[in-house]
């Protein structure tokens, strides 16, 4: 994965959203925006230039589905976070990549590598 990624970080989490922030500039990526609410998700889906969004699942008690359609109908690849695993997926996003957390900076490289193949 030679290039820099431009990835959107939709975590409700703060420190979460943090260390993600970090894991990706130091895997040499570019955080192209962060939402920590589904209002704000929905708002850069629609614009932010990104190549890859990171979703937690749950937002603050909202699923993060509505902006990941709009994302996906934009062309911009898909990676869950969850600490439920593949359960917390719903259609039609059952065959997306899920992270379970608690994860890792090399989960994170790997799921970024699967997704941008």
């Amino acid at each position: 994965m030679g290039q820099a990624l431009r990835i959107l970080v939709v975590e409700d989490e703060m420190m979460i959203a943090m260390m993600l922030e970090d894991i990706l500039a130091d895997l040499g990526h570019h955080v192209a925006g962060v939402a920590m609410r589904l209002p704000q998700a929905l708002e850069l889906a629609k614009g932010v230039e990104a190549d890859i969004a990171i979703l937690d699942i749950n937002l603050d008690g909202r699923k993060s589905f509505p902006a990941a359609e709009v994302l996906r109908a934009r062309g911009v690849k898909l990676i869950f976070a969850s600490g439920y695993g593949s359960p917390g997926l719903e259609a039609p996003f059952l065959d997306e990549l899920i992270l379970k957390k608690p994860f890792e900076a090399s989960d994170i490289r790997s799921a970024l590598k699967r997704v941008a193949a």
